[in-house]
């Protein structure tokens, strides 16, 4: 028996890794680990062999990881949008706030009263529990200095309690004033774009320029906001709204934006301030809202309902190239069956159960697809790294989509490795023994 045994050791080879004294008395506890290694010599005796077979894994992994990342990203990038504009705790009264209008509701709230200053000056007056209260109007004119011209400008009337609701930096300069307000001075800030085209290098504070051929004087500069999808942020001219309305009419309906003390007030602020509209437009109990209150949390939360759609329609998608790495796993699997068919024949001959021989041919099915599964998060890490530099959204990569693809390369590993490992263990050893 030690002949044969020496004999059949010596046409194996290497490949196995397993000596005659392991395979005859293996422990339980150091069975996994003896796989897990048998594994790995393998992987690196066909490396070219492991890359290729661990291609679709590797691909499946990065896809899901790197379009996980980026729907997550996307939705951090939005959100972080729109506190920056709307602020926290803040909400919008308008005549028409909602998203999503049909034709038919669009007709219909057309019909609506329009919300003027005098529903300004109520809010401000009645409701005690608004820590801040700006409207909100705006226009697309041209901004001119001499003989520079900057067209489809970003003309927005405000009080200065913007500034408590959203993030407005000013880079030089001040903001626009209680008393600016008072007496509709005409004053302006502008942003970032707007400096650049219209004064180049010079100090544009103090100087008056042409908006829509009214006369304002630069009293600040807005700090850089850069773009969003695309689209500059920097095109702004802020306006006392006193001056806004004596320029571009008072008939027009205003859009007001509230600020509450808390996100516990938030619900009992847009109360009172119903409450209010209610009472100023002379609804009757039973009477709908003829005016739309929209807060800044709901805008947050439809943002993440839309990322969240997003990921249920694609990640399914970018799991296929994950079950067809597992299809050429299975195949790679059945190949090395074939390869190391005496040495499958040896084991059993000398006491290996058949449940041994299913066992470790799934730990090493398990650890090739789990191999690949590490790379292809390597790969999603530098795609990732790729994206945040050559594009503004940042990548957010969280814990679960590596999980989900870790597990998911992992159990479509075990999955389909139990077909090649089955075979395995039914090889007659008597058979195995005298293939060539």
């Amino acid at each position: 028996m030690s002949a044969i045994l020496s004999q059949l050791e010596s046409d194996l080879g290497p490949v196995s890794g397993l000596g005659r004294q392991r395979t005859l008395s293996p422990r339980r506890g150091t069975f996994f680990w003896e796989a897990t290694r048998i594994a790995l010599d393998s992987i690196r005796a066909h490396k070219m062999r492991s890359v290729l077979t661990l291609l679709g894994i590797i691909i499946g992994v990065a896809s899901v990881v790197t379009v996980g990342g980026a729907i997550e990203g996307l939705g951090y990038y939005v959100k972080d949008r729109l506190v920056s504009t709307f602020g926290s705790n803040s909400f919008t009264v308008a005549r028409m706030a909602r998203m999503n209008i049909s034709e038919e509701e669009w007709e219909k709230l057309m019909k609506r009263r329009r919300l003027y200053t005098d529903d300004l000056r109520a809010i401000r007056g009645q409701c005690d529990g608004c820590e801040a209260v700006t409207p909100i109007l705006r226009w697309r004119d041209e901004a001119k200095l001499g003989n520079r011209t900057f067209f489809d400008a970003d003309v927005t009337g405000v009080h200065p309690d913007i500034t408590k609701i959203q993030q407005i930096e000013i880079e030089e300069g001040r903001f626009l004033s209680t008393f600016d307000v008072e007496h509709a001075r005409p004053v302006a800030v502008i942003g970032a774009d707007i400096r650049n085209e219209l004064f180049g290098p010079l100090d544009p504070l103090g100087k008056e320029i042409k908006v829509g051929g009214d006369s304002f004087t630069v009293v600040g500069l807005e700090k850089r906001n850069g773009t969003f999808f695309g689209q500059s942020l920097d095109t702004n001219i802020y306006l006392p709204y006193t001056a806004y309305l004596k320029k571009y009419g008072t008939r027009q309906s205003i859009t007001l934006r509230i600020k509450a003390p808390s996100s516990e007030a938030l619900e009992t602020t847009q109360d009172d301030v119903r409450v209010i509209m209610r009472s100023r437009h002379k609804l009757k109990p039973n009477q709908e809202d003829d005016f739309d209150i929209l807060a800044s949390s709901a805008m947050q939360e439809g943002v993440g309902r839309f990322t969240g759609a997003i990921a249920a329609v694609v990640t399914p998608i970018t799991l296929i190239s994950l079950l067809v790495g597992g299809i050429v796993v299975m195949n790679i699997m059945l190949v090395t069956v074939t390869e190391r068919t005496k040495e499958i024949g040896m084991r059993k001959a000398i006491g290996a159960k058949r449940r041994d021989i299913l066992l470790q041919f799934l730990v090493e099915s398990l650890v090739l697809s789990s191999f690949g599964g590490l790379l292809g998060l390597l790969l999603a890490y530098g795609i990732g790294a790729v994206i945040r530099i050559t594009t503004p959204i940042p990548m957010h990569i969280t814990i679960g989509y590596i999980l989900l693809a870790l597990l998911t390369s992992g159990g479509i590993g075990l999955l389909f490795g139990i077909y090649p490992a089955y075979k395995a263990s039914k090889l007659d050893p008597i058979v195995a023994l005298s293939r060539d």
